[in-house]
């Protein structure tokens, strides 16, 4: 990503503690690659490239986003996964869908967020891809029973240059 007028980011619902190490870690037992870069989390917007000049104007739509939405909870429980469409294999929302549907349509309304998806929004947390099926389809057994409820109070701006982790930018808190 060497062009400095452009900027890619990303917006997220981070997975707390305990659970995010746990799910972070099993990611990278499957091999996934993405397990070093990318930690648990609820993709709210995917990777999405936007000109650097326009960050500040981005930040402010996420922060009328964000207090437009109340706090609410999720509640992961189980696996699903995408195939055959796509070799994925994630936690699966029981809790919080529609809220994280409404943060990411509202998210997206933004001129300066211009962002064409192959398939449509579904609340989750990527747990194994690009792996192995053997990897996709432990994983998937694995962490069938997994369950956990927590609150989610904000959540954050990315960035990326290209290379290395993610970079939180900024916490936009629920509720104003």
């Amino acid at each position: 990503m060497g062009d400095p007028s452009r900027t890619r980011i990303g917006v997220a619902i981070d997975i707390p503690e305990p659970w995010g190490t746990m799910l972070t870690r099993r990611r990278a037992e499957a091999g996934d690659p993405q397990a070093a870069w990318t930690p648990a989390h609820v993709t709210l917007l995917g990777p999405t490239e936007v000109d650097t000049e326009a960050l500040p104007a981005v930040e402010k739509h996420l922060e009328a986003v964000a207090a437009a939405q109340p706090p609410f909870t999720v509640h992961l429980r189980g696996t699903g996964t995408f195939r055959p469409v796509t070799e994925v294999v994630f936690v699966s929302l029981a809790m919080g869908i529609s809220e994280c549907e409404l943060l990411a349509e509202a998210i997206t309304r933004s001129e300066d967020i211009r962002r064409d998806s192959r398939f449509p929004y579904h609340p989750h947390v990527t747990v194994a891809q690009e792996v192995p099926p053997e990897a996709l389809d432990a994983v998937f057994d694995d962490l069938a029973g997994f369950s956990c409820r927590f609150p989610v109070s904000s959540f954050t701006l990315f960035s990326h240059g290209g290379e290395g982790p993610w970079q939180p930018r900024r916490d936009f808190p629920l509720g104003g």
